[in-house]
């Protein structure tokens, strides 16, 4: 053989690798990740984002973030992401998360990522919201509970029981002139489901049966009419638009809402938060909100998925969580930021991190879409005396009960 021509094929080979190896370098892999933030949210996320592109750069990772109107966001990601469509990863919370299960390709099960660690870092209530049927299918990175929001020139100590809640109520209302000592929107079935809680009610029992006639619900209404009728605490027809409008004008001494509601009060108003009353006709129980969770999902059809995973881990760690809840006003999954002195010091992080101590998760069961129609028809006749509330309940139970069949008997 010609030695000649074997050095000009090395010194070929060679030239072609260091030719080549730098182009590889400079390819780039892009995780498009979708939201529905605004705002201050909307800009934490985007400065961490940035963060981990500069981190990044050198290995040809790049995130990028694209805001879908809430209203659109559930439909966009059922339409698009199944097909091929959407992002590497999107955020949501989990009261979807069983029907993209269901209907596959979807959301990504996240297992075989997991380790102790990363799952130690979470409240545990969290993570559960995560998990449908055994599997974890998202890491949460933010949660969201009702508590008590009040107005410290009408209160000056929120109370702690219903008996405390309805005698200060009482000494606030006015009905005359508008005034009322409590408002929220207590037709609205998310917004009952701390008192409905209390007792024990839920939507579906430890088999996923539908239980909303249960003893528990209807005792939870009784108690909801009792505070409407008899004790004449609250606000006929209520709205998120009245109460809004009620405790901005100096109408309503105390309000049970969630940190959205924070962003819409008039400047001016010295309020404070605390947690719900406990509920003496519940024996003394606390009472006990949803807790709505976003997760981080990676979309099934991604093709960067392990990247995706990657950044989902970052953004859920303890120095980007600091920056959601100081910079973006959210209150982050991640248990060790309230740690943190500064966030510890923050009346509103803190005052949420307690509510969510007696917070349950939000049913994220497929079958839980098909509950909200006819309990909100339940609600509403109920507040509008149409109905008294075992009868009403056992309406909504039946209705559901019809449509989960319907849906199971679907090939």
């Amino acid at each position: 053989m010609d030695l000649r021509w074997v050095r000009r094929l090395a010194g070929g080979i060679a030239c072609f690798v260091m030719i080549a190896v730098p182009s590889l370098a400079l390819a780039q892999t892009e995780i498009v990740v979708w939201h529905s933030y605004r705002g201050e949210e909307k800009t934490a996320l985007e400065k961490v984002v940035a963060a981990y592109n500069a981190a990044k750069a050198a290995r040809g990772v790049k995130v990028t973030t694209l805001a879908v109107p809430f209203d659109a966001f559930a439909d966009k990601i059922t339409a698009a992401v199944p097909r091929g469509k959407g992002p590497d990863i999107f955020i949501y919370a989990q009261d979807r998360l069983g029907g993209w299960v269901e209907a596959g390709n979807t959301i990504e099960p996240i297992d075989f990522y997991l380790d102790k660690e990363t799952t130690g870092r979470f409240l545990p209530t969290t993570m559960e919201a995560m998990t449908y049927h055994g599997t974890v299918y998202g890491l949460p990175l933010d949660f969201k509970v009702i508590a008590m929001v009040y107005n410290k020139k009408l209160v000056a100590n929120p109370p702690k029981t219903s008996a405390e809640l309805v005698a200060t109520a009482k000494k606030l209302t006015d009905a005359g002139t508008g005034r009322f000592g409590l408002a929220y929107w207590y037709s609205n079935f998310y917004y009952h489901a701390p008192l409905m809680g209390a007792f024990g009610g839920r939507v579906f029992d430890e088999k996923g049966k539908v239980v909303l006639n249960s003893a528990e619900n209807v005792k939870s209404l009784e108690t909801l009419m009792k505070w409407v009728e008899q004790d004449k605490i609250l606000p006929a027809e209520p709205s998120t638009a009245l109460v809004t409008s009620l405790f901005n004008e100096g109408k309503a001494a105390i309000v049970f809402s969630g940190p959205w509601f924070l962003g819409e009060i008039a400047k001016g108003i010295d309020y404070g938060l605390a947690q719900l009353p406990s509920i003496a006709e519940a024996g003394g129980n606390p009472m006990r909100p949803w807790m709505t969770v976003e997760g981080v999902y990676i979309a099934a059809p991604s093709k960067n998925k392990e990247a995706a995973y990657d950044f989902a881990k970052y953004l859920t760690d303890l120095p980007q969580a600091r920056t959601l809840a100081m910079e973006g006003r959210q209150t982050p999954a991640n248990k060790n930021v309230y740690d943190d002195p500064q966030v510890a010091a923050d009346p509103v992080m803190k005052a949420f991190r307690k509510q969510v101590e007696v917070a349950t998760p939000m049913p994220n069961l497929v079958e839980m879409t098909m509950v909200w129609s006819p309990v909100t028809t339940a609600m509403n006749t109920v507040v509008q005396k149409s109905a008294l509330p075992k009868a009403a309940m056992d309406v909504a139970q039946k209705e559901v009960e019809r449509d989960i069949a319907r849906l199971r008997s679907k090939p």
